[in-house]
């Protein structure tokens, strides 16, 4: 297994461990925020794999069939495992229908996907779906640290991680949803096009049999 696919599988295995520490075990509950600061630091990390991975496979010539069907899952995997525990861990923030929106829009992608490679094509994640993804990370990392603090004080400044959590969550789940509509626009087009194609392709070769043709690779 190349290094890609390593730092993708190492993804996959600290799912477990991000569930873990978003658990009532997890050892470390300080009165200051130990838990809620380790597991946002975990969590943004293997993020950050996320692009790491992939900029090498690139930079390295070690594109494989492998690492394109394990990257999505091990993406999935990581939001899907973040917005399920926080509906315990933090519920006032995560709402369980929010989570429901963010996993089917997932399940509707992965589905998509699916089909699109039964007809021989595939659709580019797009501008608007890598925007959903950097919000979904930083909406889990705010949900983790509003389960502590209400608000940041330094001297003057103020931050409102309530405020900022609650915002957060709604606006991801309203990117999701256009992102999910803005992929569906995408896969419909393309099938579209492919069936257009195969009635193009039939046609000819019933013609084409019908005058006893003899029907070339090109014209299918």
């Amino acid at each position: 297994m190349n290094l890609p696919n390593s730092i993708t599988m190492s993804r996959i295995v600290a799912v477990p461990l991000l569930i873990w520490m978003l658990s009532p075990r997890f050892p470390f509950h300080a009165a200051w925020g130990e838990q809620e600061i380790i597991a946002s630091l975990f969590f943004i990390a293997i993020s950050i794999t996320d692009g790491v991975d992939g900029y090498l496979a690139r930079r390295r010539g070690q594109v494989t069939t492998m690492g394109m069907l394990l990257d999505p899952l091990a993406d999935k995997l990581m939001i899907s495992a973040g917005f399920i525990t926080l509906v315990e861990f933090n519920p006032h923030i995560v709402k369980a229908w929010i989570t429901i929106l963010v996993i089917g829009r997932e399940f509707l992608v992965t589905g998509l996907r699916s089909i699109a490679s039964t007809e021989g094509f595939t659709i580019q994640a797009s501008d608007l779906g890598k925007l959903k993804t950097v919000i979904q990370i930083f909406t889990v990392v705010a949900a983790i640290l509003d389960n502590r603090w209400h608000e940041w004080i330094f001297g003057w400044l103020i931050i409102p991680v309530d405020w900022i959590a609650t915002a957060a969550i709604y606006f991801m789940a309203l990117v999701s949803l256009i992102s999910a509509a803005d992929y569906f626009m995408a896969f419909w087009k393309r099938i579209d096009h492919a069936s257009k194609d195969r009635r193009k392709a039939s046609f000819v070769l019933t013609r084409a049999k019908e005058k006893n043709i003899p029907v070339t690779n090109h014209l299918l």
